[in-house]
């Protein structure tokens, strides 16, 4: 079936979906790293960083389904 990380790259080069959702994860992080430099939060500031924590996890999550159905397919392949 192979490792996490050979399905993490099979996917990145076989669909533009998993690819997008993987670089946006990855500008959230940036963009959430940068806003924790501030050593105290304005409320606002609170706010728009629990909005990108929870855009990240709906990232990360839709990114682990689509591993989970790759495996599911190549599972079902490979009993054929």
């Amino acid at each position: 079936m192979g490792s996490g990380e050979q399905i993490t790259d099979q996917l990145r080069t076989s669909s533009p979906e998993f690819r997008e959702l993987e670089e946006s994860h990855h500008r959230l992080d940036v963009e959430l790293q940068e806003l924790l430099k501030h050593h105290v939060l304005t409320p606002q500031e609170e706010i728009i960083k629990k909005q990108i924590q929870k855009e990240k996890l709906g990232k990360k999550d839709r990114m682990a389904d689509l591993i989970r159905q790759y495996q599911i397919k190549q599972t079902q392949q490979s009993t054929l």
